[in-house]
């Protein structure tokens, strides 16, 4: 160990040196303040509820457009209000949410196979939302869709949990 020299007669002693284990150990108490700080962060950003982010037009009334832009037999996704608006082949419309049943994935539409495939668990439903392969336990569900004035409107804000497909869930436009 060092000896510090000793101050001459009469003066007072000298400040004593910085040692290396009080650095570190400042050290140490600044970067535990640091991840508190974060952690406090994290734990409030978990417990603060989700906004939504603008453009969002889940939660709303959607203009899907005119009746004309929309040929029968097709399928349309609207990403931003999460569905799918379907003009069926007999006429009508169903707007199906693109919310799988089962985990809550987002089902496209599959234009080969006329199916919505879920991707996360091989679900199948058909161009009226009813399940044609398991997990999934219901069919998908359905917004209500007005058609007023040749313009075709969906409201995502209550969707309608359904057991199965019934021809009066169908808006005749």
């Amino acid at each position: 160990m060092r000896r510090e020299p000793k101050p001459p007669a009469g003066q007072p002693p000298a400040a004593p040196l910085k040692t290396r284990r009080s650095l570190l150990g400042r050290l140490a108490l600044g970067l535990g303040l640091v991840a508190l700080a974060e952690l406090a962060w994290v734990v409030t950003s978990f417990l603060r509820p989700r906004t939504r982010s603008a453009g969002e037009d889940h939660g709303g009334l959607v203009v899907a457009g005119a009746v004309e832009d929309f040929a029968p037999g097709s399928v349309t996704a609207f990403p931003n209000g999460r569905f799918h608006l379907v003009h069926l082949p007999e006429g009508g419309f169903l707007a199906l949410s693109a919310t799988c049943t089962h985990l809550g994935c987002t089902v496209p539409w599959d234009e080969t196979t006329q199916r919505f495939a879920c991707p996360c668990h091989a679900s199948l439903f058909d161009l009226h939302g009813e399940v044609e392969s398991p997990p999934a336990p219901r069919p998908l569900d359905l917004y209500p869709v007005r058609v007023e004035n040749g313009v075709v409107t969906v409201d995502t804000r209550s969707p309608l949990r359904r057991s199965r497909f019934d021809r009066s869930q169908v808006v005749d436009s």
